[in-house]
């Protein structure tokens, strides 16, 4: 195995250790981690500052909070002031209306789902700070919750309904920041070809002193016609430096 693989594969299993430990490691743990790989001091220190950027504490927790912009620290002060006017429930309570809410009974799961409501709030400020901000994970963990409250009667013991109901939660704003990064990769993938092909257009178009035929761009460049046209498309047929006219099959460039 390649020392490149190796070092990712084990940085993803030192964050999934310090999942398990409230997001938190100790250095000893990162270092027996990364023995194999042999790293020196200055490469173990890319990887705590690597670690602290995603939220793992290295000894002890850090704060979410600290992660978190102004704007979503002030729009969070709001929703937990609405929270706060939800009656609170006893253990008892809670695990009477787990098993109510496994029984099937509608109003049970509501009050399952005003429970657990602030714990979505705590989760997602552990994903907060990866792109998705922070209103937008809240969102979809309380979907998540909402959904997994109808769902609990499929577990055997009142004491798995909390574990399960914030897998899902979790698993929904994982969902959600690989929505956002996927789509994030795919903008910059499209923002890429579109200014290649600007670029390109704008040097042909300087040496001639006039706009450009995408006939010209494609024999000057080598660039096949369709991705020129496509990035033309892509751009909302912006592009100052290039003609719109006709192909050489005589087809219509837009």
């Amino acid at each position: 195995m390649n020392k490149e693989l190796l070092f990712a594969q084990t940085l993803e299993k030192v964050r999934a250790l310090a999942k398990e430990q409230g997001n938190c490691v100790s250095e000893e743990q990162v270092q027996e981690a990364f023995s194999a790989l042999e790293l020196n001091n200055e490469q173990l220190q890319m990887v705590y500052d690597y670690l602290v950027k995603h939220k793992v504490g290295i000894g002890t927790p850090v704060n979410p909070d600290d992660y978190l912009s102004t704007e979503e620290r002030d729009y969070l002060q709001d929703y937990l002031n609405e929270l706060a006017e939800l009656p609170t429930y006893s253990d008892g309570q809670i695990e009477a209306f787990s098993i109510a809410a496994m029984a099937g009974e509608a109003d049970a799961q509501q009050r399952l789902l005003e429970v657990y409501l602030k714990d979505v709030v705590d989760v997602a400020k552990l994903y907060a700070g990866q792109g998705v901000f922070l209103e937008d994970l809240i969102g979809e963990g309380n979907v998540a919750l909402t959904i997994g409250v109808s769902m609990v009667g499929s577990l055997e013991k009142p004491s798995e309904v909390g574990g399960m109901l914030m897998q899902m939660v979790m698993n929904a704003m994982e969902d959600c920041i690989q929505e956002y990064n996927d789509t994030k990769s795919q903008d910059e993938k499209v923002a890429d070809k579109v200014n290649q092909v600007a670029l390109k257009a704008k040097e042909l178009a300087q040496s001639l002193h006039r706009k450009v035929t995408v006939q010209e761009l494609h024999e000057e460049t080598g660039m096949s016609e369709k991705r020129i046209l496509d990035a033309i498309r892509m751009s909302g047929f912006r592009m100052e430096d290039i003609e719109l006219g006709e192909t050489k099959d005589g087809e219509d460039n837009v």
